[in-house]
């Protein structure tokens, strides 16, 4: 017990003396003065997991199809704007793509860099709403041991982030995963619209490509950082590795098992089984989902036609 009162002493010392170092410009920012808000959030949304399906056991699930055509298209928008205002700024601020340290000044520049930053930081909230969405609409299958670990993780790591480097070599990742966040909440927009649009989305596994992509820049970007000298801060860089490479992993089992793989039902002529895995950054299936779905709709308009002939007969 008294190991334990020492190890909790030590990490609020710690933590107090974390915030001598941290960003003076994002203290007062919302959210950002302690890291309890986006704790109990995170809190929340496990409790959601658990409780979620439970609450809908019993219950019809959502359609949920107008809702989800507004958040996707206005999650492009978010994101959209992300990215705008992270590239827009880092090239007033004359950056560098490959070694920018963090300027804490108040540069018009610098502070709209670190205000885009936080709101690539609340988007990661938001997209909690992607589990929340896949529960009320009982597709289990779909909430991943990937697409929990991307939600949890990142809401908190860029809460991090923000706190003590909003700004620097934090900008490259973030205007990288938001561009392809336009594109993936896109997809899943125009997705959501209806199985008419199915042969204009035939672009879907090379989103998975892209972010594998992604964590590999990521990893080759902070690597030639921390091989140069480059005056940010190590641990972020040793952090984002890390990070990084777990998600290759994670990513390429996906692929593998989503398009490498072919399934024994396949080989038997039955229709593909889905393994729950997670697509893209946020931990999306919906490929598979709409795939399945689409087909059922086609096999009750085949049933349909076959009635209405047999009745002219």
């Amino acid at each position: 017990m008294e190991a334990v009162t020492h190890l909790v002493n030590d990490t609020v010392e710690f933590y107090k003396w974390s915030l001598t170092i941290a960003d003076k410009r994002v203290e007062k920012w919302p959210m950002m003065s302690s890291p309890l808000p986006t704790l109990a959030i995170s809190c929340l949304y496990l409790i959601f997991l658990w409780a979620g399906p439970r609450y809908m056991q019993d219950r019809q699930p959502y359609t949920l199809r107008k809702t989800l055509i507004v958040y996707n298209f206005s999650m492009v928008v978010l994101n959209f704007y992300i990215a705008k205002e992270l590239l827009l700024g880092s090239r007033a601020a004359g950056y560098s793509y490959l070694c920018q340290p963090v300027n804490y000044s108040n540069d018009v520049n610098e502070v709209r860099i670190a205000s885009a930053l936080w709101w690539y930081y609340v988007s990661k909230g938001v997209e909690f709403l992607d589990t929340v969405f896949f529960i009320l609409r009982k597709k289990f299958n779909q909430v991943s041991f990937l697409h929990v670990y991307h939600h949890c993780t990142m809401f908190i790591l860029w809460w991090i982030g923000i706190k003590w480097v909003p700004g620097g070599q934090s900008f490259f990742g973030a205007t990288i995963n938001s561009s392809i966040h336009v594109l993936m909440y896109g997809y899943y927009g125009l997705a959501a619209l209806g199985p008419q649009m199915q042969k204009y989305l035939w672009w879907k596994k090379y989103l998975t490509i892209i972010q594998m992509i992604q964590f590999h820049v990521t990893i080759g970007h902070a690597g030639h950082s921390l091989y140069s000298g480059c005056p940010f801060p190590c641990w972020m860089q040793w952090a984002l590795i890390g990070y990084a490479v777990t998600f290759i992993i994670l990513f390429a089992n996906f692929y593998y098992h989503a398009y490498r793989r072919k399934p024994a039902s396949l080989r038997k002529g039955g229709k593909p089984i889905t393994n729950g895995s997670s697509m893209v950054t946020n931990g999306h299936s919906k490929l598979e989902e709409e795939e399945e779905e689409e087909e059922e709709e086609e096999e009750d308009n085949g049933k349909r036609q076959k009635k209405g002939r047999a009745k002219r007969d």
